[in-house]
């Protein structure tokens, strides 16, 4: 296979939606391409019904591209991240990876435009967490849930009014920033730098400013990012982390039993926001991001620092601090409903608590003016007529069914 056929290939897959936002090859599959988080088969000239092994290999080796590194991490680890561009067209974040002895791709479509805040519609507490000057702000979220681009937009917003230094270390670089008034370096795994640790490490010599880590994988990053936080930099990152709460657990679950409470402390004092994502379906057609906003506060301070427990976890303490921009998935998936984004079966799969939620909803209807139950009305059932009690024969029997005792 050559090139401008795999370009060919990768163009019409790209052009068969509106939304794209995936390209999945998997043998014994059609081509296919993920749309508002479904995916959906591609028509090709010539028609392929399903793909063979044969096909998945050429092209994950096209995209390989005879690069070592790549190869190498392919057969030791089985899989490997690279990138891969379409002339005129559009970038990809490219995972190969093998599965039943047969090749996989899946490729990311990177959006060559840097977004904005505004554009996304974030809340405006977003712009307090981009003012952030020293600490830790790290956004979780599953793969495929937009971390990447609200890290994005949140940089944006500091080239656009600072005059510092930004350091990114990413694994491909996804979005590549102008130089408007800060002074970006992007560094990528593989061609610049091995791991996410010693890029981390190589940035604190680099004086930087804001420094940018594409994923908090492993233990040895987390210590050198917390450090770079407690050093005078603001350190952004990201976790595959489903809330705020779990965040925590992941950081702490990464170090020794013995380790802990000297991590608790420093985590605590480095920790400025934890911002948690989920892609929920919108009505009429795309997606709305959910977002949990936890700052840092006296509060949660006690609760890194303690653990968790009765009027100190982290739901409650959010839950309290939503006058002050704060959200949990709850509140979030409230508001989206109440401002008719998602439905309500949507809200009760993308919240955290069903109990709460279910009550916040009813209560938006009640204010709608909407039924809030299924029974139209209520009524007393008629009482059916007490059952007669048996008449009791003159010596205390029960009439004709006498029961005679002979003593003998």
């Amino acid at each position: 296979m050559r090139t401008n056929e795999l370009n060919y290939i990768l163009s019409t897959m790209l052009d068969s939606q509106d939304d794209v936002s995936d390209l999945n090859i998997t043998v014994d599959k059609p081509l296919q391409v993920e749309n508002s988080g479904q995916l959906v088969p591609v028509a090709l000239e010539p028609h392929i019904e399903t793909l063979t092994p044969f096909q998945t290999e050429t092209m994950a080796l096209n995209l390989i591209n005879g690069n070592r590194r790549l190869t190498t991490d392919l057969i030791k680890t089985g899989s490997c991240d690279s990138s891969y561009s379409v002339p005129d067209k559009a970038r990809f974040r490219v995972n190969i990876f093998s599965q039943r002895q047969n090749y996989s791709i899946v490729l990311r479509k990177l959006t060559t435009e840097i977004p904005t805040l505004a554009q996304l519609k974030l809340p405006e507490i977003f712009k307090k967490v981009a003012s952030e000057k020293t600490g830790l702000v790290l956004v979780t979220g599953a793969t495929g849930s937009g971390k990447s681009t609200t890290l994005a937009a949140m940089l944006n917003d500091i080239n656009e009014t600072k005059s510092i230094h930004i350091i990114t270390l990413e694994d491909p670089v996804e979005f590549v920033h102008p130089q408007k008034k800060a002074t970006f370096n992007q560094r990528e795994m593989g061609n610049d730098y091995n791991t996410f640790a010693t890029g981390l490490r190589a940035a604190l010599r680099q004086a930087p400013k804001v420094i940018l880590v594409g994923e908090m994988r492993d233990r040895e990053t987390v210590e050198i990012g917390l450090s770079a936080a407690e050093t005078g930099h603001l350190v952004v990152s990201t976790l595959h982390t489903i809330d705020a709460g779990q965040t925590i657990n992941r950081i702490l679950g990464l170090f020794d039993q013995d380790e802990q409470d000297q991590i608790r402390l420093r985590l605590a004092d480095t920790l400025r926001w934890i911002v948690a994502q989920r892609l929920a379906p919108r009505k009429g057609g795309g997606r709305v991001a959910l977002l949990e906003i936890m700052g840092n506060n006296m509060r949660i301070k006690d609760s890194i620092i303690m653990g968790e427990g009765e009027g100190r976890s982290f739901y409650e303490i959010i839950e309290a601090n939503y006058p002050f921009g704060w959200r949990n998935f709850d509140q979030a998936c409230l508001e989206a409903y109440e401002q008719d984004k998602i439905t309500e079966e949507t809200a009760l799969v993308y919240c955290s608590k069903k109990g709460p939620t279910t009550r916040g909803i009813d209560n938006i209807k009640k204010s709608r003016g909407e039924v809030t139950t299924d029974v139209e009305s209520l009524r007393m059932r008629a009482a059916k007529e007490a059952p007669k009690a048996p008449t009791m024969g003159g010596d205390g029997s029960g009439g004709s069914d006498k029961i005679k005792l002979k003593l003998k």
